[in-house]
């Protein structure tokens, strides 16, 4: 079990690595002759990954149990709801919701 974490973190470090060269290679290529800004070194790009992980969400891997866009009632909550729902509800519902896809695509 303990040789498995090892090889975990090792793969993590090397996956680490080359993203972080690959932002480096990325950004020296583009960025300098489209914008004119400096370019940056390999543990720029490193803080640069680490930076954008933070603002994007954090250090959580995987879902830990839970469905990503399940909401706070949980997975099958919205499927439940709509189960539950009479006709009657189900047609003002997508009514709603068309009205309001309609009213979107007036938007430029």
């Amino acid at each position: 079990m303990k040789m498995k974490y090892v090889l975990y973190a090792i793969l993590f470090a090397c996956m680490a690595a080359l993203m972080a060269g690959a932002v480096m290679w990325l950004w020296n290529a583009l960025l300098p002759e489209i914008t004119g800004w400096k370019t940056i070194s390999y543990w720029q790009a490193l803080g640069l990954l680490v930076l954008m992980r933070l603002l994007s969400g954090g250090f959580r891997f995987g879902s830990h149990g839970k469905h990503r866009f399940a909401g706070p009632h949980g997975r099958g909550h919205l499927r439940d709801k709509w189960m539950n729902m009479t006709e009657e509800e189900k047609l003002r519902f997508r009514q709603e919701w068309k009205k309001r896809c309609e009213s979107r695509q007036d938007i430029p």
